[in-house]
């Protein structure tokens, strides 16, 4: 799907935008750019704005919702012609989705869903996401007690992700094979809030954990770091985003699987989406979109991207995609899977 769009839309952009993308700046709110993978985007959607002779200016939340509102209505001043929103708080966002909707400013809810039909929804399929990590932790710990490290409250992402580890996991639930013995949400997504959670898990349970399904990598981070340190990493351990030190302790074994989702896809995916609409593309003429109703019933024009799971058995298929080298997958690995063998 998101080869097809690609193309599609840089046959769309020869044909109409590029006339107007000299006088288009595309803005951009980052929720938290301190996060690893927020840069592999930005260099993506940069690209793809280079590439149309669009600008780019940005700003970052730091992990603030109001701070957020205050940057969009900064980007909104400067004159942008389309928003690419990574929001900190999908509601707290609405209202800044509103303003700029009434300027006529098109706007990307970039990876993380805003509930708002003004705004063109684009991300990867992050129930699959949340099947696949379930599917790799089950396939190595059939049994025993499952641990449950969500994502942010704030991050509708967070409940998408759990609703697709659910599935897979609920007939091994009704066969009591496994049991949840803790579960929490993480807290901006913040590694350490992981950590912290997971120490006082293990404590609740008296160690007596034998699997983790985390929702991201950062979060991966976190619950390895508490397993470490209770002498238990090398229990099957779920992520998602295809992080540098992730990929190195899915070679290492302390990680089991982090599902990969290419943002360099997504990234230049929203900025010719973005030059699009910002060019005058109805949100429904984007090649490769759907319609889409949102869990609160709102209907969306949505791009969903197809994520890949990274385990030991297929590394080297990022280390050839460009991803990572391997140097940096391989480091501190001695005799594990291909290409660190």
């Amino acid at each position: 799907m998101k080869k097809l769009f690609l193309a599609s839309a840089a046959t769309a952009l020869a044909m109409s935008s590029v006339a107007h993308a000299d006088t288009i700046t595309v803005g951009v709110s980052w929720s938290n750019f301190q996060e690893e993978r927020w840069r592999t985007d930005e260099a993506a959607i940069r690209a793809a704005l280079d590439e149309h002779g669009a600008a780019y200016v940005s700003a970052d939340a730091q992990s603030s919702s109001s701070k957020q509102l205050s940057d969009i209505e900064s980007l909104m001043a400067q004159g942008v012609d389309a928003l690419i929103l990574l929001a900190q708080d999908t509601q707290a966002i609405l209202p800044a989705v509103a303003m700029a909707a009434d300027e006529g400013i098109p706007v990307i809810a970039y990876d993380r869903l805003i509930e708002d039909s003004d705004a063109f929804y684009l991300t990867f399929d992050n129930v699959e996401v949340g099947r696949m990590q379930a599917r790799a932790v089950l396939e190595q710990q059939p049994t025993g007690n499952y641990v449950m490290i969500k994502g942010s409250p704030t991050d509708p992402n967070a409940d998408f992700l759990r609703g697709g580890q659910q599935e897979v996991l609920q007939d091994a639930i009704d066969a009591g094979d496994i049991t949840i013995v803790g579960e929490a949400y993480t807290d901006g997504w913040l590694p350490a809030n992981a950590q912290r959670n997971m120490e006082q898990i293990l404590t609740a349970a008296d160690n007596e954990v034998d699997a983790v399904v985390a929702s991201n990598d950062g979060t991966a981070g976190g619950v390895v770091a508490a397993l470490d340190a209770q002498g238990m990493a090398g229990i099957p351990v779920s992520g998602q985003d295809g992080d540098h030190a992730a990929l190195n302790r899915i070679a290492q074994g302390t990680q089991t699987v982090s599902v990969w989702k290419d943002a360099r896809d997504l990234g230049r995916a929203a900025g010719e989406i973005a030059v699009m609409l910002a060019g005058g593309t109805a949100m429904a003429d984007i090649e490769g979109s759907e319609d889409w109703t949102s869990p609160a019933g709102t209907t969306m024009r949505a791009m969903f991207l197809e994520p890949v799971p990274i385990t030991a058995d297929n590394l080297s298929l990022v280390v050839d995609a460009g991803w990572i080298t391997q140097e940096a997958l391989c480091q501190g690995v001695s005799g594990g899977p291909a290409p660190c063998d």
